[in-house]
């Protein structure tokens, strides 16, 4: 799926610089300030480390000059896998493979936040610390993205000689506005929005750039209807464990209740609480939460 090896002589989709229908090519300096904030934006409403998807983007498109970053704007080597918009065909690890084609940059750095949300096998990333890019450089070839066993060291190397770190605790608008939209934080530290007159996932998923069944995923839930007005909507992952050990349930709780409340997966409190779940909940009962 993505570049196997780092200074390859000839890479995916590569620009020589000499090429005059490209002109002059892009140094990592100019890529850095001119895609930075974009990084950052991304951080802020996916969790994603800016310094990851920076860097990442610098190594998948050498600096924005690859064929797939200037005729596809496809900066992080993200194959099709279903994709059903434009596509751009390039040898990888395989001849005349298929990668996904985007209308602008913005669009493939937006794709690449909703990719590392969208499959579960980089659902562990989001439990380390927004400023741990060892962590998540390890994690990331750890979960497969990439098949070069030095890629998270190439990750760290570029990360740290462009002190690319320091874009993690950038900050944006206390209020993380997203068009008129506000995104608040929950404790567990997932983001969240909160539902309006008429709205549904669907339409909040389309006011956000984000796809539905993924809204459907991170809430446990597969309403289509309409959502009564105050509803909390995550918008990322809920994570697997909570700070506080114990719930004691209430009456007329239920377990995708409980889950929104403490933003905890629903397969992580069924696999804690195999022996109660059995003989389904009762007030009083105490679910660990962690």
């Amino acid at each position: 799926m993505i570049l196997s090896k780092y200074f390859k002589c000839i890479a995916i989709g590569l620009v020589i610089s000499t090429n005059p229908a490209f002109g002059q090519e892009i140094s990592r300096k100019e890529y850095i300030e001119k895609y930075s904030s974009l990084a950052v934006k991304q951080m802020h409403q996916y969790k994603i480390p800016a310094s990851i998807t920076l860097a990442q983007g610098i190594l998948e498109s050498n600096n924005g000059n690859s064929r797939l970053a200037t005729k596809a704007n496809n900066h992080f080597g993200i194959k099709c896998h279903g994709w059903e918009g434009k596509k751009i065909f390039a040898d990888d690890d395989k001849k005349n493979e298929c990668f996904r084609n985007y209308k602008n940059v913005l669009e493939s750095f937006v794709d690449h936040s909703l990719f590392l949300n969208k499959y579960s096998r980089y659902e562990f990333l989001f439990d380390y610390k927004i400023t741990d890019y060892k962590s998540w450089a390890k994690g990331l070839k750890k979960a497969g993205y990439a098949t070069n066993n030095k890629y998270p060291e190439l990750l760290i190397k570029i990360i740290e000689e462009n002190k690319l770190y320091q874009f993690d605790s950038k900050k944006i608008d206390k209020n993380l506005i997203s068009g008129k939209r506000n995104i608040y934080m929950h404790p567990n530290k997932i983001k969240y929005v909160i539902s309006k007159n008429q709205e549904t996932y669907k339409t909040i998923a389309k006011s956000l750039n984000i796809k539905l069944k993924q809204i459907l995923k991170y809430n446990d839930d597969n309403n289509q209807s309409v959502l009564n007005v105050g509803t909390k909507v995550f918008i990322q992952p809920k994570r697997n464990r909570s700070k506080q050990r114990i719930h004691v349930v209430n009456n007329g709780e239920d377990l995708r209740t409980i889950s929104q409340t403490y933003g905890v997966k629903m397969k992580s409190l069924k696999k804690r609480n195999q022996l109660i779940l059995k003989n389904s909940l009762n007030n009083g009962d105490k679910l660990r939460l962690r």
